[in-house]
């Protein structure tokens, strides 16, 4: 399927790992012109390196650290012309209210739910300015699975939704659409490690952490690969009627069940 894409400039923060890392290959296989950021140059440089490679990509790095206010603001003056944004940088720590610390709260706040507001704002007065682009918030399924065990995480997905349906509703009138991807379990570095945590307290053994996993819905986790090819589409000129949407992908699992099982 043609999607659109090609020659289109894309920016994908958190791009150096997991879901960011296999959005940014897909958009590269589309033929897409590529923005990578993420805090650490030497893994972004890997990455353009390895895209460039395997596809021609033309690939610009940025390192930044979305946590800073005047991160969206240099990235956006640098990369004015920028078609999409995919905001994806951010990870929220577990742990229910009384056992996450103000300081802890605030800091994964300031990247993953600030630094996307900041990103939001600069990127959205461009797009609108032009009357054209898109921008795509991965952000979690955990904003409506609420979960009393991931306090900071619930309620600061929550608040993405709610951003990303509100601009998404106005964008339109300004030929700029913004959706989201809230993904459930997703094979990732970070996931294995926090199974093994799990593992450890309900086990006491670590090594099977997949059975942690075996409790998601089809029996597994998804795969990076299944949430990147959604943000692409919805990205792409096959989605060009979708704004103010946000798409739940956990396998239905979150409606059942805990998700640890």
């Amino acid at each position: 399927m043609e999607l659109g894409l090609r020659d289109k400039q894309v920016m994908v923060t958190g791009a150096s790992e997991g879901i960011g890392r296999s959005i940014a290959a897909l958009f590269a296989a589309e033929g897409a012109r590529l923005v990578l950021v993420a805090r650490g140059r030497e893994r972004l440089e890997e990455l353009a390196r390895a895209l460039h490679e395997k596809h021609g990509s033309q690939v610009q790095i940025a390192p930044e650290d979305l946590s800073d206010d005047a991160a969206a603001g240099r990235l956006t003056a640098a990369y004015p012309e920028v078609d999409v944004v995919v905001n994806n940088a951010g990870a929220i720590p577990g742990g229910p209210l009384e056992q996450v610390s103000q300081d802890t709260w605030r800091k994964a706040w300031d990247l993953k739910v600030f630094g996307y507001i900041s990103m939001m704002r600069e990127s959205y007065t461009r797009m609108v300015a032009r009357q054209s682009g898109v921008i795509v918030n991965v952000i979690g399924a955990s904003a409506t699975g609420l979960d009393p065990s991931y306090a900071a995480g619930s309620t600061g997905n929550a608040a993405l939704e709610a951003l990303t349906r509100t601009l998404g509703s106005k964008g339109p009138d300004h030929g700029v659409r913004v959706v989201g991807v809230s993904p459930g379990m997703v094979l990732t570095g970070r996931l294995e490690a926090l199974l093994k945590v799990r593992a450890r307290e309900r086990f006491g053994d670590e090594s099977r952490w997949a059975e942690l996993g075996a409790h998601a819905a089809f029996r597994r986790p998804a795969q990076v690969e299944e949430i990147a090819a959604s943000v692409v589409f919805l990205a792409s000129d096959r989605s060009s009627y979708t704004s103010g949407a946000v798409l739940e992908i956990d396998g239905g699992f979150s409606r059942r069940h805990n998700w640890w099982g």
